[in-house]
């Protein structure tokens, strides 16, 4: 999986090593390089710290207060996730023209990107033992310094791991960018495949993009520290004693409303809106139909691969840590910080050298869709996968029990369904 995750790498490599060392510093110490890492940094700092604020916050109420409709707001919170970027400046966009420069990159990405923090870290507050917290009530803290003591150090692999995911994302990020006017790494190596198709300067600013994702990469690995977060002894689990709002219940509920209308209620509006007042009256509903199909099974396979192949991963890394574990974790987020093009680039040199018969397949997207998703998959998996204490080897071993006489069942349903078919077809024949 490591290798898989790999490629892209490998291929940005192997490119910067064929056009040599003195082209390729020529092709990165310009001015435009500079301009566009200072763009591409101060926006990744600030998308990063809002996006953190926003998930632990959102999560807290979430989690640890009475706010009513739990479910629904947990919903309408992770909604964003099901609206491209570049759908949501679009929308921002088509109705305000002045939404565009870093101020509008910056409010477009966090609208777009801190559900990738709250998810992790509303997985792992769900999980918490509310015994540690209760312990600092009994010596003085509030419940606010308690919260910020006791609760906030246990959120941070969930936390930096959201966190890092954003600043990821945002290293490839192109279409919301293009359209918000906002020059970065990944515009411009866009701009060089589309007009000049100028392959040397592109991978050289995808390898800026790798050594800006290798510093992502160890500023998490150092901030997240060597710490275990999972319970030694036994216990029943409980959950938490939520916070009475009180007077503040109204005004955080009007900006849980403010927040989803704007993560998702002004995407929905444009959308609507240029639907109705278009220009266009075409409406393919057989090529809509068509690519709705395609779009939700390839959908389901790479969700399926994606978190099949996270797991491995995030259990080595989680149980058995050591240096040859981090590096096999590290080496699934590379591949986030490229944009799409290279990616895809990549894997089609790859196929049409080693693989062609895999060139142009499904199999070919899936497993191109494993490598650029894997990282959220091995973030939220692993941050669950943390608190696990010594007493879910039982659970694991009634699983494991569980799983072995599903698979004897349906080994039974196979044999009989073969026999049925092999008697059904004797009784045609004859």
């Amino acid at each position: 999986m490591a290798l898989l995750a790999l490629v892209p790498l490998g291929f940005i490599a192997t490119y910067t090593v064929l056009i040599g060392p003195t082209e390729a510093w020529e092709l990165i110490a310009r001015p435009r390089i500079g301009q566009l890492l200072w763009n591409t940094v101060r926006l990744a700092v600030g998308a990063m710290v809002l996006s953190a604020a926003l998930g632990v916050g959102l999560a807290f109420l979430v989690e640890r207060t009475n706010v009513p409709a739990k479910g629904l707001w947990h919903g309408l919170l992770v909604a964003p996730l099901a609206v491209p970027a570049f759908v949501n400046s679009y929308a921002w966009v088509s109705l305000d023209r002045s939404i565009a420069g870093y101020g509008g990159a910056l409010l477009v990405i966090t609208l777009s990107y801190y559900p990738l923090v709250y998810l992790p870290v509303v997985a792992s507050m769900r999980g918490l033992d509310p015994a540690l917290e209760e312990s600092a009530w009994s010596l003085g803290h509030s419940r606010w310094h308690s919260f910020w003591s006791v609760v906030l150090p246990q959120l941070r692999p969930a936390l930096l791991g959201g966190t890092l995911l954003v600043g990821l994302h945002l290293l490839a990020e192109f279409g919301a960018l293009q359209q918000l006017r906002f020059p970065t790494f990944t515009t411009a190596i866009y701009d060089l495949y589309g007009s000049t198709f100028n392959g040397a300067a592109a991978n050289m600013i995808a390898g800026v993009l790798v050594l800006c994702c290798l510093l992502l990469l160890l500023g998490e690995l150092r901030l997240r520290g060597h710490r275990r977060f999972a319970r030694v002894g036994q216990g029943a689990a409980r959950a938490a004693v939520p916070v009475v709002l009180g007077r503040s219940r109204l005004p955080i509920i009007a900006g849980l409303t403010g927040l989803v209308a704007l993560s998702v209620g002004v995407p929905t509006y444009a959308l609507l809106h240029w639907l109705l007042v278009g220009s266009s009256t075409e409406f393919p509903l057989g090529e809509l139909a068509a690519a709705a199909g395609s779009t939700i099974s390839l959908a389901a396979a790479g969700a399926v691969v994606t978190t099949l192949f996270a797991l491995p991963v995030a259990w080595l890394a989680v149980r058995h840590r050591g240096a040859m574990s981090t590096v096999i974790e590290r080496s699934t987020y590379v591949a986030n910080a490229l944009p799409g093009i290279v990616v895809a680039l990549a894997f089609v040199t790859v196929s049409l050298r080693l693989v062609p018969p895999i060139y142009q397949t499904a199999l070919l997207l899936v497993a191109a869709y494993a490598v650029l998703f894997l990282p959220r998959a091995v973030v939220s998996v692993r941050a669950g996968r943390a608190f696990l204490d010594s007493t879910s080897k039982a659970m694991a071993r009634c699983t494991a029990q569980t799983t072995s006489a599903m698979s004897a069942i349906f080994r039974k349903l196979f044999a009989r369904s073969v026999s049925l078919y092999m008697l059904k077809s004797n009784e045609m024949r004859r």
